[in-house]
Order: C-alpha cells, then sequence, then structure tokens
C-alpha cells in the first residue's frame, strides 16, 4: 500500500472534535481542509476564524481552509478524516458522489449506526464503497482540551498495520501521543460503548447517588464494555486501554463530557425530549444505548447498565427507581465468568 505523506487531509465534520483533530493536523505540518455541511456558517468561521457554535474560545490558523464548498474542500485531498456524528455518516458521505472512494479514511467518530448496528467505519466502507481502507481513532480526548494543545492520547487501529502506521505518523505530534492496534472492532466498540456508561454516571450525579456509587457504576460499566465487546469479536484486552478504560474514565468524570452533562439532566428529571430540542451538541450515548440494548436482547447478552438507562430514557422509570432495582440483583462473584 503507498500512502502519500504530503497531500491535503480533508476533515469532514466542523463540530469540537472536528475542529480539534483539524488543529492537530494543522501542528502536525499538513495542509488541512475542513468540510462543514452548513455553508453558510462555513463561510462565517471562515471569516471570523473562530468556531462559536462548537467550540468557542479557539483561534483557527488563517491556513485551515474552512469551507462548505465540495469541490472546493476536496481539491488536492489524498485522504480524509470523518468526524460526522454517526447517525448522520451515511447521509453525509453519500453526497460526495463516490469521490472519496479512492481515499484513505480515519474514522473519529464514536457511536452505532441506530437502523443497522454498524460501527462508523462499516457505515464509511459501505458507504463510500471504500478501495482504500478505513482506520479508527479513539481514546480521552475531550474536544476542548485537545484544541488548546493539551497533552492528549489516543490509538488509532486498523486492519492493515501499513493505515494504522500511516495516520499515526500523520497525527501525531508533541502534544498529540498516538498509540496503534489492530483490534479495529475493539478500539471502535470502546469508543461507543463508554458513552452509554457515562450518561449513567451523569444520571447518577444527578440524583446525588455520591463517589461510591459512581465509583462502582463505571468499574462494572467497564465489566460490561470488555463483555459485549468480547461477543462482538474484540479483544478483551483492549478495553482495559486508552479506547476503553482511558475514555471511559474522563468522559464520565469531566466537565467537558457531553454525555455525563447530558445523563444529569435526566438525573435532576427533565425527560429526553426536552433536553434534545434544547441542545445542538450531540449525546452519542443516547442513541448508542438504544442500538446497543437491541443488541444485547437479541444475543442474549447481560448489560445491567445499559438496561437500566434504556428503561430511564426511553421507558420513562423514574431513576431512583431503576438504581433500587440494580441494587437488589442477586449476588454475583466479582470476575466475569463469560468465556474470553
Amino acid at each position: 500500500m503507498t500512502l502519500e505523506k504530503n497531500g491535503r487531509c480533508l476533515v469532514l465534520g466542523d463540530g469540537g472534535w472536528g475542529t480539534a483533530i483539524a488543529l492537530s493536523l494543522h501542528r502536525a505540518g499538513r495542509d488541512v481542509a475542513v468540510w462543514s455541511v452548513d455553508s453558510e456558517y462555513a463561510a462565517e468561521v471562515a471569516r471570523t476564524r473562530k468556531n462559536e457554535k462548537f467550540l468557542p474560545g479557539v483561534e483557527l490558523p488563517e491556513a485551515l481552509l474552512w469551507t462548505g464548498n465540495r469541490e472546493e474542500a476536496l481539491e488536492g485531498a489524498t485522504e480524509f478524516y470523518s468526524v460526522i456524528p454517526t447517525q448522520f455518516i451515511r447521509e453525509t458521505v453519500m453526497q460526495f458522489n463516490g469521490a472519496l472512494s479512492s481515499l484513505p479514511g480515519l474514522s473519529c467518530s464514536k457511536g452505532l449506526e441506530l437502523e443497522s448496528f454498524q460501527r462508523p467505519s462499516q457505515i464509511l466502507a459501505e458507504a463510500i464503497t471504500s478501495e482504500a481502507g478505513i482506520a479508527v481513532l479513539s481514546g480521552p480526548s475531550h474536544a476542548e482540551e485537545t484544541a488548546f494543545g493539551l497533552a492528549t492520547s489516543v490509538v488509532i487501529a486498523a486492519e492493515n498495520p501499513i493505515l494504522a502506521k500511516h495516520f499515526q505518523n500523520q497525527i501525531a505530534g508533541p502534544q498529540f501521543r498516538v498509540y496503534s492496534s489492530n483490534d479495529l472492532i475493539g478500539v471502535e466498540l470502546g469508543g461507543a460503548l463508554k458513552n452509554i456508561i457515562a450518561v449513567a454516571a451523569g444520571v447518577a450525579d444527578g440524583i446525588g447517588l455520591g463517589d461510591n456509587a459512581k465509583a462502582a457504576l463505571v468499574s462494572r460499566g467497564l465489566v460490561e464494555m470488555g463483555r459485549f465487546g468480547n461477543a462482538q469479536g474484540a479483544q478483551r484486552e483492549t478495553f482495559f486501554g486508552l479506547s476503553g478504560a482511558g475514555d471511559l474514565m474522563v468522559t464520565c468524570y469531566s466537565c467537558h463530557s457531553r454525555n455525563r452533562a447530558f445523563g444529569e439532566r435526566v438525573g435532576k428529571g427533565e425527560s429526553l425530549d426536552s433536553i434534545l430540542k434544547t441542545t445542538e451538541k450531540v449525546s452519542e450515548g443516547v442513541w448508542t444505548c438504544q442500538a446497543v440494548h437491541r443488541a444485547a436482547q437479541r444475543a442474549g447478552i447481560e448489560m445491567p447498565i445499559t438496561e437500566a438507562l434504556h428503561a430511564i430514557l426511553f421507558d420513562k422509570l423514574e431513576p431512583k427507581e431503576v438504581v433500587r432495582q440494580l441494587m437488589a440483583r442477586p449476588s454475583r462473584p466479582e470476575l466475569d465468568q463469560t468465556p474470553s
């Protein structure tokens, strides 16, 4: 596989994380174009050099091309970075009418498509009929910190190690350390599943359960993630790395976490519908919970935290009653007995 190092890096998606990825590539010395689905807003960002809607307070270098024009964004592009919310990946990339099929891609989105249960890399490969391959990036990486150049470590995984190494070299820098992995399924599922636990952790914060309960929820959530991931073909060990435990910790405890904040609002009594109407920022854990709950039931995989959160979000059960039911479950050994 021959991969070009000096062509344009096309970032698809102008959200907070898309902005942070673009800035990381820029710091690594790459030529970067950011494409936005909203042409009018893209023009505003290009003029002001600020992405106030999704990542306020960050100055965008003049060298970053910011555009809503597909042809302009594609000019000279030799690879793409998909940072599109998972539920919108398919319809968005299909707007490029096959122009992405020959370009290697790095998926930076987290979640699972609700209808198909596909991971972002699978959606991309299918929607663009990928010829060059798709790698994935995940790990503890809030956009706010990465954009300001605070030390961040992530992992890139691909079935082809040459592809993983290429993207690792493309985006790594003094403030952005990148590891590699051959467990694409595990790395990608870690980034999706931890959002379920983060929303649940936010609910715990909202109803004031305290530190003991939250620590237990996060610990048992990690076990749940590994159990589900292993059943999907992932390596269980991956969930104890950056894309599993690392991302889980930062998403469950950080003030920057959209998923934790979303759950906290639920815990304080707001309904799912009312929260969705008052925010433009996507909380992937809500839809991932729905998709994983459905898949786990079909496969007979025990996922009590996911089931509990689903009952709160979609069956409208009272959070405190759901917690009471969780605590009343029969006693069992701590170590998961499910075969690896």
